[in-house]
């Protein structure tokens, strides 16, 4: 009866482990807003890369990011937020007549939901260490256009967007 008991005891010291070393990687993550359609959609859940940019690489226009925003969810908590990357420290960054432009640029955004991004703002710097954000639902979301979010500060990100589990429709890499 012992030995059987040390076996089982093994077994799961060695899945405890195993789970600690993959959570220390990786971060599952489900999508609760309607920010990210139609890329993400409420209640995907996906995979972030807690290490992505903390092994020497940076963050590239183009990926999904998690960040920890100043922002509070209804019962006091401090909201995180999922994002694509649009412009990283020293861009310039301006929307006009619905299209972005990032170092004078117009961006090709596929990506976005209704094909064009609302509102006006003038041309502005990425400062140092920090980001300028937005879902890729325009018209639905809290992102860097906001006053409220603003740039983002590298140190505040949690993960890179690299995997969707479910739906199993979707799943796959994400990019």
């Amino acid at each position: 009866m012992s030995k059987n008991l040390w076996v089982w005891i093994r077994d799961i010291a060695i899945a405890v482990a195993i789970a600690i070393i993959i959570m220390q990687f990786i971060k599952p993550t489900i999508v609760k807003e309607h920010s990210m359609e139609d890329t993400l959609h409420p209640n995907d859940y996906i995979f972030l890369s807690k290490q992505a940019y903390t092994l020497g690489g940076e963050p590239e226009r183009g990926d999904i990011v998690v960040f920890r925003s100043s922002l509070e969810s209804a019962d006091g908590t401090t909201k995180n937020l999922i994002k694509r990357v649009i412009a990283v420290e020293g861009d310039t960054v301006g929307i006009h007549d619905g299209i972005v432009y990032v170092n004078g640029d117009a961006l090709e955004e596929s990506y976005t939901k209704d094909g064009y991004t609302e509102g006006q703002m003038p041309e502005i710097m990425v400062p140092k260490d920090d980001l300028f954000l937005l879902g890729d639902n325009r018209q639905s979301s809290r992102d860097s256009r906001d006053p409220s979010v603003g740039f983002i500060p590298e140190s505040k990100l949690l993960g890179k967007a690299v995997f969707r589990v479910f739906p199993f429709s979707g799943f796959g890499p994400i990019g």
